[in-house]
């Protein structure tokens, strides 16, 4: 699951196949920007902005992407296969000389000058693995809204920019305290650390494979995916719900001993799919 991490990661793997070299070829799967052509320019950077993509072009162009849920970026060597998945997936591909990038189900993708990048990244609180990151900051955007559920908080990226919800549910455990629990009923101690922790996390697991929140190679998240499975702290099963306006659900995951403060309200439609990774 795409989170600032991943997204990091994938602007690296972009930058060093494509910065500093000249597109041969072009091609964006989007109606709107179809006809464009980007041959000929060469690639400037590309650059990370929370979960957002920034791929820029010569000219003042920037393609803007975003992976959402299950969208990525694959980079291929001349006469290899492509294997992001079926063609009819593909939304963009850049090629040059020696490498080829090709974007699969990119549910964002937009060409724009590079001077109205703002249009599409503007909104975004400090990034919490761009140099713009800015703690206070952070946690004065999250206690705007004392009374908003902190899980939700965390995903709202115009509070900060970079956690999804693995992150999500992983920091509220680390915290002791449940995603429903109003951001202003956070102990002041607690809120102090969010911030660091955040950082700490995404930044521990940028140059990994595979996300860990535990320090432990056998089980790498503390809650995430785990319900119903035992607690990995007290043993007490982890549970599962939940948790969004109604128009964005997402499943969120908690342990009812290990952390403390309010849970679903009662006939609440408890989420019973797991993720396709559990670990």
């Amino acid at each position: 699951m795409p989170e600032g991490d991943t997204v990091w990661q994938a602007a690296r793997r972009l930058h060093g196949a494509l910065a500093g070299k000249v597109l041969t070829r072009s091609d964006l799967r989007v109606p709107q920007f179809a006809t464009a052509d980007l041959t000929g320019r060469t690639v400037l950077d590309v650059t990370p902005r929370g979960k957002h993509l920034l791929t820029r072009i010569e000219g003042d162009l920037t393609l803007h992407s975003h992976l959402r849920m299950d969208g990525s970026w694959k980079v291929f060597e001349p006469g290899r296969r492509w294997s992001g998945g079926p063609a009819h997936q593909i939304r963009a591909i850049l090629g040059t000389a020696d490498r080829t990038a090709v974007g699969y189900r990119l549910p964002v993708l937009e060409l724009l000058r590079t001077t109205d990048e703002d249009r599409a990244v503007g909104h975004l609180g400090p990034d919490l693995l761009g140099p713009d990151w800015d703690p206070d900051k952070a946690l004065e955007n999250l206690f705007r809204a004392p009374d908003r559920a902190l899980g939700e908080a965390l995903l709202d990226q115009r509070n900060l920019a970079g956690i999804g919800n693995v992150y999500k549910s992983e920091l509220c455990f680390l915290l002791g305290v449940t995603p429903w629990l109003p951001v202003g009923a956070l102990p002041s101690g607690l809120a102090a650390r969010l911030p660091d922790l955040a950082k700490k996390l995404l930044e521990f697991n940028r140059d990994r494979p595979a996300r860990i929140t535990t320090g432990r190679s056998d089980q790498h998240l503390y809650v995430y995916g785990r319900a119903p499975r035992p607690c990995l702290r007290c043993g007490t099963p982890v549970r599962v719900a939940d948790q969004g306006d109604g128009s964005r659900e997402r499943p969120t995951y908690w342990c009812p001993h290990c952390q403390t403060g309010p849970t679903p309200p009662p006939g609440g439609r408890r989420a019973v799919h797991r993720p396709r990774t559990t670990n």
